[in-house]
């Protein structure tokens, strides 16, 4: 018997930057799992990857992942999606330079 379905969000690499990037409700791409579409039915998450495939001179690799409701968005359920979530593990640039940046001025 097929596991039910849980909500998940369109996710993929920026094909630039190779950032991580999310499928907005408006069909644009943003860079905080926050801003993504959560995707409560699994006709409409289907329709919205075949959407992302379609544009790959903007993302590359889209795929669904489980996703839950937040106080301020999508939250992530897995470690893998909260660990792409953080930006790049290598060293400081991108998402977590920019965190950086905020918390001194703060």
């Amino acid at each position: 018997m097929p596991r039910p379905f849980t909500p998940k969000i369109v996710t993929a690499n920026d094909l630039v930057t190779g950032d991580v990037i999310y499928l907005a409700q408006d069909g644009s791409w943003v860079g905080e799992m926050c801003m993504a579409a959560l995707l409560d039915e699994e006709d409409a998450a289907n329709a919205r990857l075949f959407e992302a495939e379609t544009q790959p001179h903007i993302a590359v690799g889209p795929y669904l992942a489980d996703a839950k409701a937040g106080a301020n968005g999508p939250e992530p359920t897995h470690f893998r999606e909260a660990f792409r979530a953080k930006g790049p593990s290598n060293r400081l640039h991108g998402k977590q330079e920019r965190q950086q940046e905020v918390q001194a001025h703060v």
